[in-house]
């Protein structure tokens, strides 16, 4: 979906999005939700991405990590970081449930892989957060394991953006945050590629809201000093032949985006990018010592950068265009970006 073409808000382009305009545009990738919500304490829920359709701990997909701003409480960002590859979904919620999360995802690895910890090693699954506190009742832990579950079996190519999953308490720039998505399509080499983004947009102060260029938070909100305790993780896929270094590289361009939209990347916030390639994977067991794959030209790569930082832009802006105004905890409301536009 991204931003409807009926929004009134333009963002600039130099490159033409895919045709769901979502993250599943690069082809296997998948996302699903569990979304709690009993419209009144409890807005939270769990979003699911598969990197691929397969056996995702055996064939593993080439991946990097940035911390833009290291607060917050992920987990199996160090692994990545250290081999460059990702061997799990990744997993989205709310700060106080990434521990039910982690043990629901490693269960659901254990189901389908006999091999690990028995003739083969742990697995490093990979569980990221936000806060969701100002309207969800966040001490109530109402995350359950089968919540995680109920996600992973959810997905699919076409999905839901907005105050939905592990977006469904979150608040951006003010206003009411959540899940956003977005692509965009390129020629490499005579081929069509895809680099495609998903947000969990929770970060950002209120009335600093920029969009295409437009600073429109000053027009529906006063600026505020107030410290920015928000978060975003970033999830950016590509079907393009990158090296682990080169997504690196790749995901570090994402708070390119963040500062088009209007963050300063606060202390209290925690800015945390993944990047992977569907195009490179590792093999879990090899009889090659030697392994081949093809990988991207630096000189070549501005144009697969411009990609991302502008699927990341319009997915930040649909988080906020496709969330709805919710009332929650302690009477706290936060509105939807539509009801200025």
């Amino acid at each position: 979906m991204g931003l409807p073409e009926n929004s009134g808000l333009e963002l600039y382009s130099l490159h033409p999005h895919g045709p769901r305009n979502l993250i599943s545009d690069v082809a296997g990738v998948t996302v699903g939700h569990k979304t709690l919500n009993d419209g009144a304490d409890i807005h939270t829920g769990v979003t699911a991405i598969f990197p691929h359709g397969g056996d995702i701990f055996h064939d593993k997909p080439v991946a990097g990590v940035t911390v833009i701003n290291g607060f917050g409480k992920s987990t199996g960002l160090i692994q990545i970081k250290e081999l460059g590859t990702l061997e799990t979904p990744i997993l989205m919620t709310n700060t106080l449930s990434v521990g039910t999360c982690m043990t629901a995802l490693v269960k659901y690895m254990l189901q389908r892989n006999e091999d690990i910890g028995v003739t083969t090693g742990t697995v490093n699954c990979v569980v990221t957060e936000c806060n969701d506190g100002s309207l969800n009742d966040i001490r109530g832990l109402h995350v359950c394991e089968q919540d995680a579950f109920d996600a992973l079996s959810a997905a699919t190519a076409d999905f839901a953006e907005g105050a939905v999953g592990a977006g469904t308490g979150m608040c951006c720039m003010g206003l009411k945050g959540g899940i956003g998505s977005a692509s965009r399509i390129l020629q490499v080499d005579g081929k069509t590629c895809t680099v495609g983004a998903l947000v969990l947009a929770n970060f950002g102060n209120r009335g600093y809201l920029t969009i295409g260029g437009d600073h429109i938070g000053r027009r529906i909100a006063e600026q505020t000093k107030t410290p920015e305790q928000g978060s975003i993780i970033i999830v950016i896929a590509t079907d393009i032949p990158l090296s682990g270094r080169q997504l690196e590289r790749l995901s570090e361009r994402s708070m390119v985006a963040l500062g088009r939209t209007g963050s300063c990347c606060g202390n209290g916030s925690g800015d945390i990018a993944i990047a992977f390639s569907t195009a490179n994977r590792y093999p879990h067991y090899s009889e090659q010592s030697i392994l081949s794959g093809g990988f991207f030209h630096d000189a070549e790569i501005d144009s697969v950068f411009e990609c991302a930082i502008e699927a990341t832009e319009e997915a930040i802006i649909s988080a906020l265009y496709h969330a709805e105004t919710t009332r929650g905890i302690r009477g706290n409301i936060v509105r939807s970006l539509r009801e200025y536009l």
